[in-house]
Order: structure tokens, then sequence, then C-alpha cells
């Protein structure tokens, strides 16, 4: 429990403090205190840590549909009602199945070798014994499309951009299209088969999988990613000026359409429990993984966030709800049937926000607030400043899942972290818990809880936003 003074002030009557012109959201010094003295706290003593370590040893992978997600809802159902929450439940959202099946690859001429491949979520299988052409290479997605059918006829098309590392993980935008669009193109060219360089930014043999967009394509080809350093070995042989003919095999297979769900948690209002702030994560995982870092870290840091709030002598103003979304991975399917079924209460929403992007420290405040409310942030930086966090712009749409919200004209937030070796894990049989500081943890939640509770107890709303950006 908290210390008697934290409760005083919690308990205190709020004051006007250090008002900021056109922000009639302001906060006052009491709250700002009780989110100082939440934010120590988490430094100290939350333990995020072990939430995570209890899914990626009890559940493991949880790729939506399967029987890892079936235990991961289980999970994380039991897990909130442990915690505290005043009220703990579940969506339905339905999900397209598919299974992963064994992947080979192998350089047959002119120097034969095996490949590092995986193969990209929801490809198709090849023919029974392989698929065997010449590869043929494309500098990215765009030279892809504009190729000449004939040159791409019956061959492997390989798409080999390399992604840039960054802290914000703005390298990804230009070379996921490979991976999203890539076998669109190269079915309706008439390609054997798709290959990416793995979207990444590591020198790992690993392979990074991912999803791909396959609905309404006809007579899909696979797809597959080889690792970097097989794209480097590919790359080297075509530079040597003779045809390379790869072998690439793969039985996966696409099921029926099933249950998945979001599971939700709830500290009710204390006065004004129909306004809510929300802070979300996403319960599916890639299956090969542990998915520790994607994102079964974010699903930890907000449920910890969760669970030292409901130990406040009394709860926020307004419900804090926290969302594990399902099915993110395959299309932010969980987020998108959420907004359509309470497309009518949206406006009841505050803010939301997520932890999707790794187990790092938290460095940069950005918001998606409306313009006139942008001296809330000033203040809350008050807050997080300590934790050596930096203010942000205000073109954040939350996250990916927020962003389904954030489009609505939901007002949105972003703690974010630092993603400089995410990409090294992201998607991979790397991601496993052993990346994963503790103490990176504990910052991430003193971040979380702060901003959290000023968003829940301040006095007025943001409104909404009068567009999506």
């Amino acid at each position: 429990m908290l210390n008697k003074k934290l409760a005083a002030c919690l308990l205190a009557a709020a004051l006007p403090f250090a008002a900021f012109a056109a922000n009639d959201a302001a906060l006052s010094k009491e709250q700002l205190e009780v989110a100082s003295k939440l934010r120590d706290q988490a430094l100290e003593k939350s333990d995020a840590y072990s939430l995570v370590e209890s899914l990626t040893v009890e559940v493991g992978p949880r790729f939506p549909g399967t029987e890892g997600d079936v235990r991961a809802v289980a999970w994380a159902t039991e897990k909130m009602q442990a915690l505290g929450f005043d009220r703990v439940y579940t969506e339905q959202i339905d999900v397209h199945r598919w299974r992963r099946g064994h992947v080979h690859a192998e350089v047959v001429a002119p120097y034969p070798q095996p490949l590092v491949a995986t193969s990209l979520g929801y490809s198709a299988a090849t023919p029974k014994g392989g698929i065997t052409a010449e590869i043929v290479e494309f500098a990215d997605v765009q030279a892809l499309e504009a190729a000449d059918p004939e040159t791409v006829k019956g061959k492997i098309a390989f798409i080999n951009k390399r992604m840039v590392r960054t802290r914000t993980g703005e390298g990804y935008g230009p070379v996921v299209g490979a991976r999203s669009r890539g076998m669109r193109i190269a079915t309706e060219k008439g390609a054997a088969a798709l290959v990416i360089r793995s979207v990444g930014t590591d020198s790992d043999r690993f392979a990074h999988t991912g999803m791909m967009a396959f609905t309404g394509v006809d007579n899909p080809v696979p797809a597959l990613a080889l690792s970097a350093p097989d794209a480097n070995l590919v790359e080297a042989m075509l530079k040597r000026g003779k045809p390379v003919e790869i072998k690439i095999s793969a039985d996966n297979e696409m099921l029926g359409d099933g249950p998945s769900f979001n599971v939700i948690g709830e500290l009710r209002g204390r006065e004004k429990p129909d306004e809510v702030v929300i802070i979300g994560a996403h319960l599916d995982s890639w299956d090969e993984g542990t998915g520790a870092l994607d994102d079964g870290a974010g699903v930890a840091i907000v449920m910890e966030t969760a669970r030292l709030l409901a130990q406040l002598p009394e709860r926020p103003r307004r419900t804090v709800r926290v969302i594990l979304f399902g099915a993110e991975e395959i299309g932010l399917v969980g987020a998108k049937q959420y907004v359509e079924a309470h497309k009518d209460e949206l406006d009841k929403i505050v803010a939301i926000s997520e932890s999707d992007f790794g187990a790092g420290k938290v460095w940069r405040f950005d918001t998606g607030f409306p313009e006139g409310k942008l001296g809330l942030a000033d203040q809350m930086m008050q807050v997080l400043a300590p934790l050596g966090i930096e203010r942000g712009n205000n073109k954040s749409s939350g996250g990916p899942d927020s962003s389904v919200f954030y489009a609505q004209g939901v007002p949105a937030f972003r703690l974010y972290q630092d993603g400089s070796d995410y990409f090294d894990y992201h998607h991979t049989p790397n991601d496993t818990l052993d990346k994963i500081d503790p103490e990176n943890m504990k910052q991430n939640v003193a971040a979380w809880i702060a901003a959290t509770y000023l968003l829940a107890e301040m006095e007025e709303t943001l409104g909404q936003l009068p567009t999506a950006k």
C-alpha cells in the first residue's frame, strides 16, 4: 500500500497548478505529486518482468487461432483476476487460421549450399517436391512492380532491400512493403515464388516471418524470407554473373476460420466510470519465438501498471481499461473488431495508447492530442522528464492497435521505447525472454503509471480530434 502522505495527497482538494494557456485540462499540484510518487514507487518495486516470464514460460508462442492462443487467453484472464482488476472479461473476434509447415531452401546451381528461410504468414504451400527455378533480383518492391512480366514469369522473384537501424524503428516502413505486397505482385507477374530479404536489422542467421496481404489473390505463390546472411550469400552469387537456381519447399496449410479473443480488465473510475483511458498491448505473437519482446513485454508493462494503480487508496477519477488485443500480428484484427463493436462508445475514450515496441527504456513522449490541449502534455513532462524522457511531437497515433481508434478521433499518446535492437529479434525464433532487462521494465512501468494516472485523474477531458490525421 502507498504511504499516508501519498494517500493524503490523493484525497486532498485539488487546487489549480501552473495552468497553461489554451489548456483547460490543467493538472493540479497534488495530482502531479501523486504521479511522481507512483513513478518512484514503480522504479523501486514494480515487477513486470515476472509477468512476461510467466507468459513466455507457461504459454510461449501464441499465434491467433492456435492452442497457444487459447492458453494465452486463459492465462491473461486468470492473471488479471489475481492482480486486482474490478472487472475482467473477454470479447470474441474472428480470425483466419493457418498452420506453418516445414520449410526447406537451398541453392542448387551454380554453387550448391543450404539456405535459412521461413514462410511469411499465410504463405501458400509449394507443390509436392518443391519448386526449383532461377532467381531474379529486385532492389525493392517498387522495382518488382515495374518489371516486365516476361522477366519474372516462371522464376523466383527475390526482393533484396536492407532495413536501416534506427532508434525509432523508422527504417521499417521503407522495407516492409516487400513482405506485405510482394507476394501479390509476384503472383500477378507470373512468378513461381517470392523470396525476400528478411525485414530486420540483425546479421544473425535467423529469418524473420511476418504478415502479408493474401486475401483476394487467386492462386497465390509461396512466399519466403531469407535470413540476412543468406540474402547476402545469394546477392554475392548473383554478382558473379551466372544464373542462380534455388529450390524451395514448404507445406503450409490454410485452415478454416475460428475464434480468438480480446482480453479486457478494468479499474472502475470513482467519479466518471463511463469515461475511459485505454492502455493496451497485443496478446498474440508469431509462432517461432516465445513472443517475449513482441509483445509479451508490453502485456506485462500495462498489466503491472494497472496492478499498482489498483493499490491506490481510491480509484482514479476515470476508468482505466487494459485491453490485450487479439490477432494484432495478422492485421490488427482485435482492434478493428473492437472499434466496430463499440463505435457508439468511442467518444467516451479520453485517450488510448499501447506498449508494443519491445522492452527498451522509454525515451520520448509523443502525443496525438487536440492542439488546444498541448499544455497538458507539457505538464505531464514534469513527471516524465526525470525518467530520461524527452518531449516528442504531436503526430502520434499511439501505436498499431491504437491507430484504429485514433483514426476515429480518439486522442492518443505514445511512450516511445528505444528500439535500436528491436528489429534484430522481431518475428524470429530469437524473440525470447533473455533479451529483456528487468530494470528497463521498471522504467517503463514508471512512465506508464505516471501518464495513465494523470489522464485518468485530470478534471476535464481532452475532447475528440476533429478529424483522423
